[in-house]
This record gives C-alpha cells, structure tokens and sequence, in this order.
C-alpha cells in the first residue's frame, strides 16, 4: 500500500452543551474501487490505537461511510442516511454496542484527493444519547518522492 496522501482528520465531539476537537495528520492511502473510495492509514501511539489499521469506506452516492479498524483493537461504525446501526465498538477497556445514526455525509473525493465530512449522532444501544460527532477529513496528494 503506498501512502502517498497526507490525510488530515479533525474530529469535533459534541456533548452536554460543550464540544472538544482533535486533528490528526498522517500519511495514507486513497483508492477508488466497486463504487466507492477507500482512505486507509496506521493508527500511531497518539490515537492509543498503533498496531492498528483504519479505513474509512465512502460510497460515490454519499449515502454511507464504514469507519473499521483492523488490529489488536478492532471496531466499526456504520454511518448510513435514514439507517440507525447498532456497532460493536472496542475500546481498549473492553467491547460495547453504540447505535449510530448519520446526520450529514458529503464528499468531494476524486482520483487527487478532495473532502470527505460526516456527522453522527452516538446512543448507548439503548437509545440514551450519548453525543453528536462531526468528522472532516482533508485528502491532499503528497509531492512525488525522487526514485
């Protein structure tokens, strides 16, 4: 896998009427395949996930975004229009069950980069509202390394 993308994500927690944001660069990886795009990038010691892989999986209609970490602390979340899931989520503590419902997905992705922002709502699978999320992640080439 070549990582020849700077991917930059800024997360936005909101919850009780305050909000906390985090930004993280790495380099990944964009890939176009069976209608949809594919950002994939190492998780590192700051995220408290390294060992573990991300890919985040947009389809072209902006209807659904798949957020899966592969590794010693796997999860997924489904974030899908009009659709609430129910995900397992690890946390590195122990397993839990979270119902997500989408909010807002759009995409600019192309084969140079582009945006890609969602946002979701989080519940404790027993509908207790837990918080609203707000992702954007920026997809930006990096320069051509000299052979």
């Amino acid at each position: 896998m070549e990582e020849n993308y700077l991917i930059t994500i800024k997360g936005t927690m909101e919850q009780d009427g305050k909000s906390d944001t985090v930004e993280l660069m790495t380099r990944g990886s964009l890939v176009h395949k069976d209608n949809a795009y594919y950002i994939i990038y190492k998780e590192t010691e700051a995220t408290g996930y390294e060992g573990c892989t991300t890919t985040v999986k947009v389809a072209d209609d902006a209807r659904k975004v798949s957020m899966l970490r592969f590794g010693k602390v796997p999860s997924q979340l489904i974030i899908e229009k009009g659709t609430r899931h129910l995900c397992h989520y690890e946390t590195g503590y122990g397993a839990i069950s979270l119902g997500v419902a989408a909010d807002v997905i759009e995409h600019q992705l192309g084969d140079q980069g582009g945006k890609l922002k969602f946002s979701y709502t989080l519940d404790s699978g027993a509908e207790n509202f837990i918080s609203r999320n707000l992702v954007d992640i920026s997809v930006d080439p990096l320069p051509a390394q000299p052979q």
